[in-house]
Formats: structure tokens, C-alpha cells, sequence
């Protein structure tokens, strides 16, 4: 039967946008249980655009005037034993917006625990979309254009992933917003490069797909075609799976997510070639068990390959956004929310899943259609960031959430405001923090924060 009233409530659900919430939202610790939770401290970034590390409390114990798209945290044994280092942007083109794509990304670097620069890339005195210096293979002498992600690996090099607007030969568009990852020594001259288009015919399109890829045109404001929009470059790392003998698997090798394109892949470093692809095309999700085949990701963030000593290493974890994405594009369905998968690489079977529902909670009340990350805890909990709200939270192996954070740093935001800016307290990315990383003499405080009265009993009280 066919009801038309519930048809139309239904049909709104589908875009994110006509989700209604309230206009005032409590901020900092909302839960906290200590004897459940790891207890570190947390890194972000606000939407004040400065770097902010809180412990479990919520107390901001430190910061940093920059921001980072995102920040990272630095391991003293790549700083020669200094605690609490961190990259971050350091300088933007005027009068242009990065809009997540980097083009207003002037300069990068290293900042100490007292913000002291130790080392740093890039100029930005360069015209704003491209140049000569772009142009003849890297942004040496200009603007680095990093956007989404960077990492510092063991030979003392920085890895930046970074934008390139070009003419690309088979594409329709006259000018392509196209993927390219640096990796440039400390005296800044670039070691190695990685251009995505090079490698498009690699990552699993069917035919008809491919041809969606290059017949496609700028949108959303960008100056130039964003057709895989690369959000995350990872380190594949030591890992068992290279110690049996899967050479696809090799710690230098790189892992990178494509948002537009529903793709995540591994390159191998030696070569440049793609050598591993999750996508980007699913069967759809039709089941909640575990183990199970990989089903419809959509957007996806933060994909890696969970460390040595962590419960679930070497297993790929990732947010899946579920937002909008692919070739075609891919629905969210009636009820969108999101998941953090954690996903056997070589079967590729998920062997473990979050969602709301997983704590008692409706589907829809955790969900980010962009942005958000997810990285697994010394002692088996999750640490999730369900960016596009700003809330930080950690679950255990079956639900529980053990501790809760809502951002109070808030700022103006172009996106989310149909074309106008916004305030929003949206955190692209979250990074656990262990207490040795930081000099020593930090505070911290474990005070357990007890829920609302109001507030749903934590699972574990539930059960029998």
C-alpha cells in the first residue's frame, strides 16, 4: 500500500541535508568511564583552525596556533628522541580557499611542543592554481597544495599527498584537479613522485565506468575536474601478511583512498603501479554478520592497516561514510548512517563492524557523509571520529561507548552552507595519543563522567 505522505517523509531522509538536530549542543565530555576506556590524550584539529590536544577529561593540555589537514603527530624516534612534535600547515595563498582540496596550501612543516618551526616546505609565493614550477614536477620553489594527509617515514622524508590542476590527454575537462604524491627529503628536493592519472586504467573501473571518469566536468565550486579525490595516504607498514610472503603487502608500499571513487588501493612503491584494490564496485548490503564479503562502501576515510601489537593487526580498518560516491553514483538509502569496518585484506571479509545500532542506538544518530576517521586502541577499544559533528568517541569490541567528546572549538565552515559560511565544530580527522609521546610534566586528569539521567544505560549494565 502506498501512502503518500510517508513516501515524502521518507524520500527527505535520503539527503543528509534535510536531517533536523538542535541549535544548541552540549560540548567536551559527555561520558567517560576510565576502568573501560584507553586513557591518552586526543589530537585534532578545530574549526577555530588551531591544533588542540585534550586529555580524557576534555581540558585542552596543549595546542598549537596552526592547523593540520590534518595534523600529525610525529614518533620521537623520527625527531631524535623529542617528544611532541607535530606537522602542520604553516602558511595559504591569499584570497584562495582550500575548500578540503588544498589549492591554498602555501607552505607545510614541523613544529615543536613550543611551536618553534624545525623544518618546513614550500613558500606560497605562486599563483594560485598551478605553474611552471607545478608544471615541470613538483612545488619546489612554490606553493605544496597538501591537502588530506601527510606522513614521516623512517629515512627521515615526508610524505605529501597534494594536489596538481592540469590537462590530463583522454579526459574531457580542460583542466583536471589531479592527485599527486611527493616524498621530499629534509633539504626539500622531491625523491620520489606518484601522479594519479598515470595509473587511473589500474584501479578496477569497468569500461563504461572509466568513461564516466573522463567525460566528467568541475563541480562543487572547484576550479578544475576532482575525479578521484584522494582523502588518505597511509604507510602500509610492517604487517603478517608480508611476513607470509604477499609481496603486495610490503611496509613501503602506500595506501590511498579515492572518496569520489568508492576505491581503496595500495601502490607499490617501487614501481608506482597499483598492486591491491578494495573497489569500486560492491555487491550491496544485505547482512549485518561477521565474517562476511566486503559490501557497498561508500566514501570511505582513513584506511590502514592496523599496527603490530594492536588487537585485529594487520586487518584493514576504515569509516565508511556511506555519504554519496561513485561511478555511478551510489545512494546512501532511506536511512543513511555510517560504519567503521575492519576488513581482512587478502579475503577481504569484514570481520568486524561498528554502527549506532551496535550501541542501542538508532542507525541515523551516527552518521558523517564526509570526513571522520578511526583507529584502533592498545587495549581493543576504537577511537572514532564522527567528523561532520564533531563528536570523538570510543567503543569496545561489542558497542559499548566507554567515552564521548563533543568539540566546542567552532568556526566558520563554507561547507554544509549551500554556498555561505557556516558555524561548525566538524573535525576532519582524530588521533589517539599515548601519555609518553608528550614531555613529561604534562597534566592529565581519569575523572569518570556519569551519563544524563536521561541518557540510554551503558550496554553492559543491560545485559543479564
Amino acid at each position: 500500500m502506498h501512502h503518500p505522505i510517508l513516501a515524502g517523509a521518507l524520500l527527505a531522509l535520503t539527503a543528509f541535508s534535510a536531517f533536523a538536530a538542535p541549535s544548541v549542543f552540549p560540548t567536551g565530555v559527555t561520558r567517560y568511564d576510565p576502568a573501560r576506556a584507553w586513557n591518552g590524550y586526543v589530537l585534532f584539529t578545530g574549526q577555530d583552525k588551531k591544533t588542540h590536544l585534550v586529555d580524557m577529561n576534555g581540558n585542552e593540555v596543549h595546542g598549537w596556533a596552526q592547523e593540520g589537514f590534518p595534523p600529525v603527530l610525529l614518533d620521537p624516534a623520527l625527531t631524535g628522541g623529542q617528544r611532541g612534535n607535530v606537522l602542520l600547515q604553516l602558511g595559504s595563498v591569499p584570497g584562495v580557499h582550500s575548500a578540503g582540496n588544498g589549492l591554498g596550501n602555501a607552505s607545510i612543516g614541523e613544529l615543536d611542543w613550543h611551536g618553534k618551526v624545525r623544518w618546513q616546505w614550500g613558500t606560497g609565493a605562486q599563483e594560485a592554481y598551478g605553474s611552471a614550477t607545478l608544471a615541470s614536477g613538483g612545488p619546489a620553489n612554490g606553493a605544496v597544495h597538501q591537502h588530506h594527509d601527510w606522513r614521516r617515514t623512517a629515512n627521515g622524508n615526508t610524505l605529501v599527498l597534494a594536489n596538481r590542476v592540469h590537462r590530463v590527454a583522454g579526459f574531457a575537462a580542460k583542466a583536471v584537479l589531479d592527485d599527486v604524491i611527493y616524498e621530499v627529503t629534509p633539504a626539500g628536493k622531491i625523491a620520489w613522485q606518484c601522479t594519479a592519472s598515470e595509473h587511473v586504467e589500474e584501479l578496477g573501473f569497468s569500461p563504461d565506468a572509466l568513461r564516466q571518469v573522463r567525460a566528467g566536468q568541475p563541480r562543487h565550486g572547484v576550479p578544475a575536474y576532482d575525479y578521484l579525490h584522494l582523502n588518505s595516504l597511509a604507510v602500509v607498514g610492517p604487517n603478517r601478511w608480508f611476513t607470509a610472503g604477499d609481496k603486495r603487502f610490503h611496509p613501503d608500499n602506500l595506501i590511498i583512498s579515492s572518496r569520489e571513487a568508492n576505491i581503496t588501493a595500495i601502490i607499490e612503491r617501487a614501481t608506482g603501479r597499483i598492486v591491491w584494490t578494495l573497489g569500486p564496485d560492491y555487491p550491496a548490503i544485505a547482512s549485518t554478520a561477521v565474517p562476511r564479503a566486503v559490501d557497498q562502501i561508500i566514501g570511505q576515510h582513513d584506511p590502514h592497516l592496523i599496527a603490530p601489537g594492536l588487537p585485529g593487526e594487520g586487518n584493514l580498518l576504515v569509516f565508511d561514510n556511506q555519504g554519496e560516491a561513485g561511478y555511478p553514483k551510489v545512494s546512501p538509502g532511506i536511512f543513511p548512517h555510517s560504519r567503521v569496518l575492519e576488513i581482512d585484506p587478502v579475503t577481504k571479509q569484514i570481520v568486524w563492524q561498528y554502527t549506532a545500532a551496535d550501541s542501542r542506538q538508532a542507525q541515523w544518530s551516527f552518521y558523517s557523509a564526509f570526513i571522520s576517521s578511526a583507529r584502533r586502541l592498545p587495549n581493543g577499544n576504537t577511537l572514532i571520529d564522527e567528523g561532520m559533528n564533531g563528536r570523538l568517541f570510543q567503543v569496545t569490541r561489542t558497542g559499548d561507548i566507554v567515552w564521548e567528546y563533543v568539540s566546542p572549538y567552532y568556526g566558520a565552515s563554507a561547507v554544509g552552507g549551500a554556498g555561505r559560511p557556516v558555524d561548525t565544530n566538524w573535525v576532519y580527522r582524530a588521533q589517539p595519543v599515548p601519555y609518553d609521546w608528550v614531555p613529561e610534566g604534562t597534566p592529565r586528569s581519569e575523572w569518570p563522567v556519569s551519563l544524563p539521567a536521561a541518557a540510554p544505560a551503558p550496554l553492559a549494565a543491560a545485559r543479564p
